[in-house]
């Protein structure tokens, strides 16, 4: 039985998942592959803290040049996440015509293209499972299982800590900061943290399966992108009056020759799947032209479920290389060529919920709805809520029909400036 050797670089949670998954697994991975998967080296700089789980001696090692010069290594695998020492690392091992598997969103989403130009030009693969949705299989069923399909849309909910939050919020009536600190305490939420619930996360998740489903890498930096940081109680109490959940939602879908990428707090219909998707669970909606709706659910975290899908992908490159080919040199490329580019942010049009605090004299509201037509926003609904009349702006929730994200924009600049409303207005997209 053919070997292969495999190096990890980082030690920590991931890291240690994925070896403990290919030293317990080897025996079962080896008789369901075909191919001996052997564990040869770790690097990481803390190599004395206990991971809980036993590696055999001399495995560990301080020196990660060394784990991609060993010339006993097919396979590099990289857990340490980030865009610095992890992106020399990645590529160094691609220029040495070693294969590598990641779970780095961020250095797919902001650097993918030249890392898959050195894949490409050294013939060697690069398998990404685990950078989108942890242990659910959505990046293989983009590459595969909807391969024969044109897709349209995906709507994604890809970050556990977001979900978890605004679900403890809806269903205990607690405010952001008081759910946010408790899911530090839990380990859901990092000591700093502004890359899950100020949507960057998402984002970078969001342009990966932008890249897979239409084939052209979108820029980070030019995605719409909102968190949670700022959504306030009485909006998800707002929402659910009407029958809506608030979820942190991707949108990734195509509009002609141009495809739309945003991350936003999003209202989406208590009878919509995606709505049933609570605490710290991701899930991704696909639709396809043949397939129509699919959708795929599971934990998006966490140590054995991102490992469970890095050992999947060191699997699927250990069996190609068995066979001695890579994807490369069966000319499947990771990210198709597509002929789309990212529509402006202000030209994406959606449904949406406001929230206006509309002072209490004559005429406030018919400005208001004056304003709003004007620049093309027509209202489905409104609700007046509870306030003390007569002293205090009173809120008005309204939910629009579908109107360009500019339109919105201009029109609530225009009511903010005429004095009928007592602080600034709060908009949200409607799925």
């Amino acid at each position: 039985m053919k070997e292969v050797g495999v190096g990890i670089l980082g030690f920590g949670t991931v890291g240690a998942g994925v070896a403990d998954g290919l030293l317990r697994h080897r025996d079962v991975m080896a008789k369901r592959l075909g191919v001996d998967i052997e564990l040869k080296k770790i690097a990481d700089l803390d190599i004395t803290t206990d991971r809980g789980i036993a590696v055999p001696a001399g495995i560990l090692t301080t020196d990660a040049a060394s784990v991609v010069a060993d010339r006993g290594i097919q396979i590099v695998v990289e857990t340490i996440g980030g865009t610095g020492i992890a992106k020399k690392f990645v590529l160094d091992a691609l220029n040495a015509g070693k294969c590598v598997v990641t779970a780095n969103k961020k250095l797919l989403a902001e650097y993918g293209r030249e890392i898959f130009d050195a894949a490409k030009a050294n013939g060697v693969d690069i398998y990404f499972g685990a950078a989108v949705g942890g242990g659910i299989p959505i990046i293989r069923v983009l590459r595969e299982g909807l391969a024969g399909n044109a897709i349209e849309s995906i709507h994604g909910i890809l970050n556990g800590t977001c979900n978890y939050i605004l679900t403890r919020m809806e269903n205990e009536g607690l405010p952001f900061d008081v759910v946010l600190k408790d899911a530090q305490k839990l380990g859901y939420a990092e000591a700093n943290p502004s890359l899950d619930i100020d949507g960057f996360d998402t984002a970078h998740k969001a342009c990966i399966l932008a890249a897979l489903a239409f084939g052209f890498q979108p820029d980070v930096k030019s995605v719409q992108v909102e968190g949670i940081r700022n959504l306030a109680g009485e909006d998800v109490k707002y929402a659910a009056d009407f029958g809506y959940r608030i979820k942190l939602l991707a949108t990734v879908t195509r509009q002609g020759d141009e495809v739309e990428v945003g991350v936003h707090p999003t209202l989406v219909p208590f009878t919509h799947m995606l709505a049933s998707v609570n605490d710290a669970f991701n899930a991704v909606m696909v639709k396809g032209d043949m397939s129509d709706y699919t959708m795929y659910y599971g934990r998006g975290a966490g140590r054995a479920p991102t490992a469970s899908t890095v050992v999947g992908d060191i699997g699927d490159i250990a069996r190609n290389l068995a066979h001695g080919e890579t994807r490369w040199e069966r000319g499947v490329p990771d990210y198709a060529e597509g002929r789309v580019g990212l529509r402006p942010a202000g030209e994406i049009s959606s449904k949406f919920y406001i929230r206006f605090l509309v002072e209490d004299k004559p005429g406030a509201f018919g400005k208001i709805a004056t304003v709003l037509g004007e620049h093309g926003v027509s209202l489905d609904a409104a609700s007046q809520k509870a306030g003390s009349v007569g002293k205090e702006p009173v809120p008005v929730v309204v939910l629009t029909h579908g109107a360009r994200t500019r339109d919105l924009e201009s029109a609530l600049a225009e009511i903010k400036a005429s004095g009928v409303i007592g602080a600034d207005p709060v908009a949200l997209r409607v799925l």
